[in-house]
């Protein structure tokens, strides 16, 4: 399967299949996958982390980054996904896939590369911040570009937004993915 002139890799085509087949529409876009898979390849021998596994679309995208000396640890709240995102992975001892609510987590930080696509983002992004090790990466994706600033949403200040791009414990960007969606990057500081 080609993406933008890239094949992709195998376990994101099966974990595509696995969506289709479940009707799950909420996987990432293979321009954030690359991102993703970019971020991990930059953590060799990092503790790689991503709340909101879904079906394993991004999962696998950060897998196929994911250094010899790594592991990915991910987490799902909804039972089917997180069984049939488990069995993709079952093959790989350096990836966990949780089930439950994504402060599962905390007991595996702190992370080198974390991908907020589920839980935490919006209800505690202080506690999201504070799970990143010094140096690491936090990815979001879902924003719509804004050439203002502060940058807006549906005619209001994007208040998530400003948070992660002005938190004082985070160097951050924001970065096109498509020409109607964009991402954060954000490095913590010491």
């Amino acid at each position: 399967m080609l993406s933008a002139g890239r094949e992709l890799p195998e376990l994101v085509v099966a974990a595509e299949k696995t969506a289709g087949e479940l009707g799950f529409g909420k996987s990432s876009r293979p321009e954030v996958g690359r991102l993703l898979a970019a971020v991990a390849a930059s953590k060799p021998n990092g503790v790689i982390a991503e709340s909101g596994t879904g079906v394993g679309v991004g999962t696998a995208w950060l897998h196929s980054g994911l250094g010899a000396g790594a592991r990915l640890v991910t987490v799902e709240r909804d039972a089917e996904p997180a069984r049939r995102a488990a069995e993709l992975f079952a093959e790989d001892e350096r990836v966990q896939v949780l089930h439950g609510d994504w402060r599962l987590l905390e007991q595996h930080a702190p992370f080198d590369v974390f991908f907020c696509d589920g839980g935490g983002k919006r209800d505690d992004p202080q506690r999201v911040v504070d799970l990143l090790a010094v140096g690491g990466v936090l990815v979001l994706d879902d924003f719509t570009p804004s050439a203002e600033w502060p940058p807006r949403f549906g005619g209001e200040v994007d208040e998530l937004r400003v948070y992660y791009l002005t938190h004082p414990a985070l160097r951050a960007a924001e970065v096109l993915t498509t020409p109607g969606s964009s991402a954060l990057l954000a490095v913590r500081q010491g």
